[in-house]
């Protein structure tokens, strides 16, 4: 067993939408990003996604609706609703995924990330 910190790993994070691997707990992924501008659009066919939102503001826009997220807030994005995460500013998030699965969810593009680095 050994501890992570955040704040240090994710000073050590150096390009936005770059998820890195924290720790595993049961058979979910804790994964944490630097995050600026807009992702894609996308959805998680066969998992939830929990966001907590560790520095500054996320936009979650979702299938008609946008959630504000700031510092402190946690959010579930439901499988199967498509969601874009934007942040005007750079923002800092904490992910709880189950093991496997993909970032950009069924969209695979450049931004797809499937080997991930660990803090």
């Amino acid at each position: 067993m050994s501890k992570v910190n955040l704040n240090d790993g994710l000073k050590g994070i150096t390009n936005y939408w770059d998820p890195h691997l924290v720790s595993s707990v049961n058979d979910h992924d804790i994964k944490v990003a630097k995050i600026k501008g807009e992702f894609d659009w996308h959805h998680h066919s066969n998992t939830d996604e929990l966001f907590l939102i560790l520095k500054g503001t996320v936009h979650m826009e979702m299938e008609g609706e946008t959630k504000i997220l700031n510092e402190g807030d946690v959010f579930v994005v439901k499988k199967g609703v498509e969601h874009r995460p934007v942040a005007p500013e750079e923002a800092h998030i904490l992910m709880v995924e189950r093991n496997g699965t993909i970032n950009t969810g069924n969209v695979v593009n450049e931004r797809t990330k499937t080997d991930l680095n660990s803090l």
